[in-house]
């Protein structure tokens, strides 16, 4: 695992490097850095969520001096970015999900194949007796805000 992550940050820093046409001993620095935060990460869990608030940054800065162009710095995972810039599921009241299924025209068997799960889970969402949890309350989530369109 530490060859693969070595690997796949130093080809980065390399195809970055070169695209950007960087000084020779600025591209060692760089590899230098990705090699070695690289090398750190596979060491403990807290050191991992400490490289990936340095890639973070690192891109960030790199975005900022235009030295990274803005669709590299998209592809960066939700995984580096940590659960502080993720958005969160908000909980979604029993009113709330029959006003979503509703408002797609679909009904509670219909919601349920979408969501992958039974029509009587549906029905006990919508009367309060069970709350969304986990990827249920996470696609709910996306329907109420994008629409139900989003999934098919």
């Amino acid at each position: 695992m530490r060859i693969f992550k070595t690997k796949g940050v130093v080809r980065f820093a390399r195809q970055a490097s070169g695209k950007f046409g960087l000084p020779r001993q600025l591209t060692r620095s760089v590899l230098h850095c990705a090699t070695v935060i690289c090398r750190r990460s596979t060491m403990t869990k807290a050191t991992s969520s400490r490289l990936s608030a340095e890639l973070v940054e690192m891109a960030d800065a790199q975005r900022r001096l235009d030295i990274m162009d803005a669709a590299t710095h998209q592809k960066i995972t939700a995984r580096h970015l940590g659960s502080a810039q993720l958005p969160t599921a908000e909980p979604i009241s029993p009113e709330q999900v029959r006003q979503v299924r509703e408002e797609a025209h679909l009904s509670q068997a219909a919601l349920a194949r979408y969501l992958n799960m039974t029509a009587g889970y549906v029905s006990q969402l919508e009367r309060g007796i069970t709350q969304a949890q986990g990827p249920a309350l996470a696609l709910l989530n996306v329907i109420r805000r994008k629409g139900i369109s989003v999934l098919s």
